[in-house]
């Protein structure tokens, strides 16, 4: 029986003169495809205006891509970035922060709520977040695939060995790999997929929609608290994190949860000591009713 894991996956899926695909990137387009789906189920099942899907998507996309690269830049390589601003827009050297995407697609949610839904955010918050975990665990099975964001050595039977030299390994370079380490990728895309479980379960069993806010703080809550958890598997990111971590014994993933687990146990608590609210479920969206009822007046 082996006493590790030697992790040989390639990132790269398809590579050819004409095109790239990457494990990475196409766990994000699967995971927003289908979030959609589930996220235009949510909206036929209420009633919402189909049109709304795409301006959300276009939202939730951008919010998510220029908040997490933004995220990376501010919060873990300012000293680089400030040198050389310009490289913040190239996005394909890597860096992207789950935190700061998270508040990418807060700032998208206020726009869509403000300028196309004309209803409150926390009613777009409550339905999004539910495909929004299962993207984050589709991502996360994209940083193994990269080698990236692992954790600390382990003796543990599932320790992994991943390619440290991963970029030359790519070009024909012999790997190098790591000690046998903790595989926090696959720790929190477990974490994420169960957090998804329970927010359907939520949604489509107990109906706790009707408690604005308590779905969005659930995620907020546990994700976050998921989060902070598995950070002390996890390697530092960038040399600083390690003073931070002496400093006030917290890296900067885990300072960074802080606030999203403190508001998430607010709306939590605003959720249920707020009544209920009355919601219809017409299983239609409003153009397929507008339909039936004509073909109804011309069959009279």
């Amino acid at each position: 029986m082996l006493d590790f894991i030697t992790w040989h996956a390639d990132p790269e899926l398809l590579s050819t003169s004409f095109v790239n695909i990457r494990w990475y990137g196409l766990m994000f387009a699967i995971g927003f495809l289908i979030g959609y789906r589930i996220e235009e189920r949510i909206f036929r099942h209420e009633g919402a205006p189909e049109r709304w899907l795409g301006t959300l998507l276009l939202w939730v996309i951008g919010g998510t891509i220029i908040g997490a690269r933004l995220g990376h830049c501010f919060f873990y390589e300012w000293d680089v970035y400030s040198q050389n601003p310009i490289r913040i827009l190239y996005i394909w050297e890597g860096g992207l922060a789950s935190h700061g995407g998270t508040i990418g697609v807060i700032i998208g949610v206020l726009c869509f709520s403000r300028f196309t839904a004309h209803r409150s955010p926390l009613w777009t918050f409550d339905r999004l977040v539910i495909p929004i975990a299962l993207v984050g665990a589709l991502i996360r099975i994209g940083n193994l695939m990269n080698h990236e964001i692992y954790g600390h050595p382990t003796d543990l039977p599932w320790g992994f060995r991943f390619i440290t030299n991963i970029q030359g390994w790519m070009h024909g370079a012999d790997p190098v790999y790591s000690m046998p380490s903790h595989p926090t990728q696959i720790y929190e895309s477990a974490w994420y997929l169960a957090l998804f479980g329970l927010l359907m379960w939520m949604y489509w069993r107990r109906n706790e929609e009707v408690r604005p806010g308590l779905i969005f703080g659930t995620f907020l809550t546990l994700l976050f608290a998921g989060r902070f958890m598995i950070e002390y598997l996890k390697n530092n990111q960038v040399e600083f994190e390690h003073n931070l971590q002496d400093l006030i014994g917290m890296n900067m993933g885990q300072l960074l949860s802080v606030p999203f687990i403190l508001i998430g146990i607010f709306f939590i608590i605003r959720a249920m000591r707020r009544p209920r609210v009355d919601i219809d479920f017409p299983n239609a969206f409003p153009d397929e009713k507008k339909d039936s009822h004509s073909a109804k007046n011309t069959k009279k």
